[in-house]
């Protein structure tokens, strides 16, 4: 139907019933009722006008209600409580603003309701509840925000066999216009995140890493004191992560997997003993020692990172020893070797790879030094000196996100602030810091749609930040409780998303990454 004759068709319906209202006023004297007052009362209809508030008694025997050019903002619950009878109830062109859950309730014969031309933004859900009667609404002439909190009525106008006047979308901004039967379901969705204790390990630990290996997921932990590579498998009937495999040393610090060419490889670091490369053999079912790792170059390992450039396959140890080199390690088909020294006598403490405008790039930490940006040179094939990050002194890890093309980098501080910082074209720019004394990590992490920041701390609770898209930078959202936390990942098992928060002084922690629905529906 379209406007012209739905129009048409609603005032022929009011000057039906108000020609109905007046001629019972002009045929004959009307029994005595209770009329409120600025209401004109006939047996079964009432009209009201210029009210203040909604009156707290009517007649109980009306039929039709007419509540126009009101200045009240508030309906509140059982509002029309003893109208057993009423018909019809149009509440139209006055300020209404809000109006409760069970404003309506009671009203079992309602068979018509225009709530048109007020200023409602939206309506609590169940506001139809019990309505059965119901054969016309009217919402028309509103300032509707299409959110989450809508997403009853979109489901209720999917289902309802009542005749409903369209209704368009005051706000938000890209929705202005917009008939609300046109959009989607999932755009009124509302979605928050939570995480939930899951499973205690029942051991220390330091570095801790995902990975697919075969089609199914995996987790390795590195246990300092019990000298572990500890390697978990997620079961999918139990639906917990169990035990896989081992891989026993001492003093390990950092365990590292590496898939080439399908088979899977592990660095493992440890601080005395030498570190070595282990290989799984899948015939034996079992890792077996492929190599070792030149003790002369590398004799107090603190970080491990590996990437892939122009199709081959390397790995890097931050060696933070005053005799040791930092040294990059190339696959060469049947082992990994030396293929690049960086940074000698700086006592490197961490690194990370990452790509600046489709370009690989190494950032190098030193406790000696400012942070230092190495790019890859192809026709050398081999990193070399771009930059230092400026005002960066004392930092302890860094760690690297993007957001759409944006790519921003947190700088870990044991003393003073940790950093938020942004490239913009030829260098980084601090946008943002955290307060951090006691802190050995700041992991940014993508879980599901949402980018977080989790500040761990030695002295008090881990601090997790969601970034807000508006602000553009972090924004606190929750605490969780980790002794001495050193690394956290994120690990995704049959369509469920949890995460991993490593401890140097209490048990390692997983927690499930929850959504909760509070669109109410």
């Amino acid at each position: 139907m379209g406007d012209a004759s739905k129009f048409a068709g609603r005032f022929t319906l009011l000057v039906w019933i108000l020609s109905l209202f007046f001629s019972k006023i002009g045929a004959r004297r009307p029994r005595p009722v209770k009329c409120p007052e600025s209401c004109i009362c006939t047996e079964e209809t009432a009209q009201c006008e210029n009210r203040k508030s909604v009156p707290l008694s009517f007649p109980s025997e009306v039929v039709n209600f007419l509540f126009t050019s009101n200045t009240f903002y508030l309906i509140a619950n059982d509002a029309f409580k003893g109208l057993d009878h009423l018909e019809y109830l149009f509440i139209e062109n006055n300020k209404i603003q809000s109006i409760s859950r069970h404003a309506l309730r009671g009203l079992q014969t309602l068979t018509h309701l225009s709530l048109a031309n007020n200023n409602l933004q939206t309506l609590p859900k169940d506001l139809f509840k019990d309505l059965d009667a119901l054969t016309n609404v009217e919402l028309g002439g509103n300032s509707f925000h299409c959110g989450c909190k809508l997403k009853w009525l979109v489901v209720w106008l999917s289902n309802t066999n009542a005749t409903v006047d369209q209704i368009s979308c005051a706000s938000p901004v890209q929705y202005k216009g917009r008939k609300i039967s046109s959009l989607p379901l999932k755009e009124f969705d509302c979605m928050i995140a939570d995480f939930a204790p899951y499973q205690t390990l029942k051991f220390q630990s330091m570095s801790v890493e995902s990975f697919n290996y075969m089609s199914d997921i995996y987790v390795m932990i590195a246990q300092p004191f019990a000298g572990n590579c500890t390697i978990l498998e997620w079961d999918h009937v139990e639906m917990v992560f169990r035990n896989f495999d081992n891989i026993t040393g001492t003093s390990t610090i950092f365990c590292k997997p590496l898939i080439v060419e399908g088979q899977l490889f592990v660095v493992v670091a440890q601080l005395f003993g030498g570190s070595y490369i282990y290989k799984r053999d899948t015939s034996a079912n079992k890792f077996i020692k492929l190599q070792d790792i030149d003790i002369l170059k590398i004799k107090k390992p603190n970080d491990i990172e590996s990437f892939q450039i122009e199709g081959e396959w390397f790995f890097i140890i931050a060696d933070s020893s005053k005799g040791g080199t930092t040294t990059i390690y190339k696959w060469n088909g049947n082992g990994f070797y030396s293929h690049q020294l960086l940074h000698r006598w700086y006592r490197d403490i961490d690194v990370e790879y990452i790509e600046i405008a489709n370009k690989p790039h190494l950032i190098l930490l030193s406790s000696s030094q400012r942070p230092v940006v190495y790019q890859w040179n192809k026709g050398k094939k081999e990193f070399i000196w771009r930059i230092d990050i400026p005002d960066t002194e004392d930092v302890h890890a860094v760690k690297h996100f993007k957001i759409k093309d944006n790519l921003y980098i947190c700088l870990t501080r044991f003393l003073g602030d940790s950093k938020v910082m942004k490239w913009e074209g030829s260098m980084f720019v601090e946008v943002q810091t955290f307060p951090s004394r006691g802190s050995m990590v700041l992991q940014p992490l993508q879980i599901n749609k949402w980018q977080y920041a989790f500040l761990g701390n030695d002295y008090s609770l881990t601090q997790i930040s969601q970034w807000d898209t508006d602000k553009r930078k972090f924004v606190k959202f929750n605490e969780i409780f980790i002794q001495a936390p050193r690394a956290f990942t994120s690990v995704l098992a049959d369509n469920r998303e949890f995460l991993f928060a490593s401890s140097f002084k209490g048990s390692t922690q997983i927690y499930e990454h929850i959504l909760i629905d509070t669109s109410g529906t």
